[in-house]
């Protein structure tokens, strides 16, 4: 019997990015070949342990294993014993000014740190061609294994509410300001439009938690409080979509200014409709309770290089998308509205040139409230697009054959 290869996995955390981009495609790597590959995930590896890493031949991780500082002196103790590495990376290492983590990690080095780990990694996979000819740029051992969708997953099967409204909704985290505000206006002009009535608006993954940090100006001394629920930058998410909360009902905005879960009575009525987060497990889910989704991008490079996995979530959900004409969206979206304002009704979505912000979002969205058909036919071309291509099946096979390549690279065999 062959010898199974031995993977050890070393996610960065239980939820998000440790889930995606390490445990659930290793758990089911393990499950599509159980003969030929053995997973442990092990958040806490003895990594001094010289006797105890040798059992590996492989050992997969996400940015860093332990002390940024040690990864050098590290990788090549990996690689003497014979243990072949890959550093997975699935952001640019320097946000962009306006993300709320780019003080803290410019203050602190990271991007540096993050950056030498590339430069030091044996080998490198990540998201997207874009971002990997980025990469190689400073390390030119980089796979492409993008995100992938597990169709059976309760979360992305398609089953929408019903509503009589078009649902036009985005769904995300809470390092998108400067993105949504790219939408400004577009409220009012659907308003001003009359096509408000028709349309609601659905904003998905609403959050109060967290913490502010504040700075003694006298001593310079930092101290931290729980942020209180009218700080949360979803507020200003919402009143991107509400036009400062002046599109939607008396009655719903005191709803909404006391922060609870409980869902306001009505709001199939409401042109605007607040979606608490989710776990992991289930925010997918929330794709259900829309028919269009939208996918505002600024330009930067943070951007640029960021995954798609917004077009392949939409189209798992049969969701017509509207998308940034900019890096990630430009893999697989062909845009249905051509020159002149005819749509090719055999393209999968709709994309917006960033110096047309100002009004290509309000005319994608006016034409398919104009005509709904098209929502339906663009969701379908678009899952049609992603289905097989970004199936986590499809991309484990493939994640397989790599192993196996780097396996029978490092045994002299070349020929496999």
């Amino acid at each position: 019997m062959t010898k199974k290869i031995k993977v050890l996995v070393v996610p960065s955390d239980h939820s998000g990015v440790g889930y995606f981009r390490s445990t659930k495609p290793h758990l089911h790597l393990d499950k599509l070949f159980p003969d030929e590959f053995h997973i442990d995930i092990d958040y806490s590896p003895r990594l001094d342990n010289d006797e105890w890493l040798k059992q590996y031949d492989i050992i997969h991780y996400h940015r860093t294993l332990g002390d940024y500082e040690q990864m050098e002196t590290l990788n090549q103790r990996l690689k003497y014993l014979g243990i072949i590495s890959i550093m997975d990376l699935d952001d640019y290492w320097l946000p962009d000014i306006n993300h709320p983590a780019y003080h803290t990690i410019k203050n602190n080095n990271l991007h540096t740190k993050i950056r030498n780990n590339v430069r030091f990694a044996e080998n490198v996979t990540t998201t997207t061609s874009i971002f990997a000819n980025e990469i190689k740029k400073i390390n030119k051992n980089v796979t492409v294994i993008p995100n992938a969708i597990d169709p059976t997953d309760k979360q992305y099967i398609c089953n929408p509410e019903p509503s009589n409204k078009i649902r036009v909704g985005w769904l995300g985290g809470s390092s998108h300001l400067a993105d949504l505000k790219l939408l400004n206006n577009l409220v009012s002009k659907l308003k001003s439009s009359k096509l408000l009535d028709k349309i609601q608006f659905v904003i998905c993954g609403f959050d109060t938690r967290g913490k502010i940090t504040m700075t003694n100006s006298d001593t310079g001394e930092k101290t931290q409080r729980d942020i209180k629920p009218h700080e949360t930058v979803w507020v200003q998410y919402e009143k991107i979509f509400t036009n400062n909360y002046q599109s939607i009902s008396p009655a719903y905005k005191e709803h909404l200014n006391r922060f609870v879960k409980e869902e306001f009575i009505g709001i199939e009525n409401e042109p605007y409709r607040r979606v608490w987060t989710k776990d992991v497990n289930n925010y997918a889910s929330n794709y259900n309770l829309f028919d269009i989704s939208l996918a505002p991008l600024v330009e930067n490079k943070f951007n640029y290089v960021k995954s798609q996995l917004k077009v392949i979530e939409s189209g798992f959900h049969k969701k017509a998308l509207i998308a940034q004409n900019f890096g990630p969206y430009t893999l697989d979206i062909e845009t249905a509205r051509q020159k002149g304002g005819e749509i090719d009704l055999n393209k999968n979505g709709l994309l917006v040139d960033s110096n047309k912000n100002h009004k290509s979002w309000f005319q994608h969205i006016k034409k398919l409230v104009d005509n709904p058909e098209m929502i339906g036919i663009l969701g379908e071309n678009l899952h049609k697009t992603v289905s097989e291509k970004y199936s986590l099946d499809t991309v484990t096979k493939n994640r397989a054959k790599y192993y196996k390549t780097l396996i029978n690279k490092k045994n002299g065999i070349f020929n496999v």
